[in-house]
């Protein structure tokens, strides 16, 4: 099977890695000098230090040609951009005439500017196309580049997508669930980079062990409120893409959203944490959109809420968890 990866951050790159291993797979970046770096070395330096590509992986610099390397019926297209670049690649496929038969996404979190979630984002640059979906669940890049275990699940509309993505992932130390509760499975996604700053803020206060096993369990609580409100079945929530996802990400040494948080704690500005950390912090980019449509929803979601002052509003990590801790008590 051909397989193009559209994107070359971390995760982009581990999953070429893995995918190089069985199919002829071609890995674009917008970043030429990156490509360059990638052919030559056969590591990412930038992202994932360290870890050394296969030689089969091949580096293509130019979009039209990547894409169409994944265009065909018996390919596959792996779209590894952030949600913020995600309509602009949509649109470009569009306006180049080469889009692919097959899509599967990899970013989680909601567009910051009109709150939408990926899937909409594609329904909306690509409204004719069928055999879409988004691969997701509990992940590290790193980790994934080094061959260790893990279990993720593609959630599509289409068998024919689950099918293709399973053909081409399910291999090795990767496991490959399937399912259709596509909106499920990206609200888990995107609501669990915020919650995973909450964590690490506790982390980062030294607030002990009982404190990170509450936020993690009513975090869930707000994520799945959220994700029934907005179309998705609450058994998802319980799932690899929800409470998988979240308790990797808010308790994992490499989670980046986790990181913010521990640093918001010793008192850094949110610039300067963001500035340091070189990579995308999901958790930052969708606060807001998480809390507005919780909002909009009459959805109760006092973590994000918190987390969101701690974010946009200058207060205090110790503020906002005092607030928290001063909420009436209530039945679970």
């Amino acid at each position: 099977m051909q397989v193009a990866v559209l994107g070359a951050g971390a995760w982009g790159t581990a999953l070429a890695g893995h995918l190089a291993a069985r199919h002829p797979t071609v890995l674009w970046a917008r970043d030429r000098a990156l490509i360059e770096s990638l052919s030559q070395t056969h590591e990412n330096e930038r992202y994932l230090r360290g870890i050394t590509l296969p030689a089969a992986l091949q580096y293509e610099p130019d979009l039209a040609a990547a894409l169409a390397h994944g265009a065909a019926e018996d390919a596959l297209c792996v779209v590894a951009a952030p949600v913020a670049g995600l309509r602009a690649l949509c649109r470009n496929m569009r306006e180049l005439g080469i889009v692919p038969a097959h899509i599967v996404w990899l970013c989680k979190g909601f567009e910051a500017d009109t709150q939408c979630l990926p899937n909409e984002v594609v329904l909306a640059e690509l409204p004719q196309h069928a055999s879409n979906g988004t691969l997701s669940g509990p992940s590290f890049a790193r980790e994934v580049g080094q061959g260790l275990p893990v279990a993720l699940t593609v959630a599509s509309a289409s068998a024919t997508l689950g099918e293709r993505t399973v053909a081409a992932l399910h291999h090795g130390a990767m496991r490959i669930y399937t399912g259709d509760d596509v909106i499920g499975v990206e609200v888990g996604g995107a609501v669990k980079n915020v919650l995973a700053i909450a964590t690490g803020i506790a982390d980062g206060l030294g607030l002990g062990l009982n404190a990170r096993a509450a936020l993690i369990t009513r975090g869930l609580a707000e994520m799945s409120r959220l994700g029934v409100a907005l179309g998705g079945r609450a058994e998802t929530f319980t799932g690899l893409t929800g409470l998988g996802d979240l308790i990797l990400t808010a308790t994992g040494d490499l989670s980046r959203n986790r990181t913010v948080g521990m640093q918001l704690a010793t008192g850094r500005s949110l610039t300067d944490i963001l500035a340091a950390l070189g990579h995308v912090a999901e958790g930052v980019r969708c606060a807001r959109a998480v809390l507005a449509l919780a909002e909009s929803h009459g959805i109760d979601m006092p973590i994000t809420h918190a987390v969101c002052r701690v974010l946009f509003e200058n207060v205090a990590p110790r503020d906002a968890v005092h607030a928290l801790l001063s909420r009436d008590a209530k039945a679970e």
